[in-house]
C-alpha cells in the first residue's frame, strides 16, 4: 500500500475519530475494532458501512480483492 505521508498524517477514524494505522490493504482503528479497505493501493475508503470487523481482516491476512 501507499499512501502518501501527507494523506496518512490527516487520515482519522470516521467513526471515534480516533488515531488510525495502516495494516496490509487496510487503515485499522484499534478503538472501533474496524478495518477500512484500501482500494487500487493508494483510495482509502473510510465510510463506516464498508467498513468490516478487525477480526475479519486479520483472518483474511489485512489482505482483500476490492477494487474501485
Amino acid at each position: 500500500m501507499s499512501i502518501s505521508k501527507n494523506l496518512r498524517e490527516v487520515l482519522a477514524c470516521p467513526k471515534c475519530k480516533g488515531d488510525v494505522e495502516e495494516k496490509g490493504m487496510f487503515i485499522a482503528c484499534g478503538k472501533c475494532r474496524l478495518a477500512f479497505p484500501v482500494l487500487d493501493g493508494n483510495v482509502p475508503d473510510m465510510l463506516i458501512p464498508d467498513a468490516w470487523p478487525l477480526a475479519k481482516a486479520r483472518k483474511a491476512g489485512f489482505r482483500h480483492s476490492l477494487k474501485l
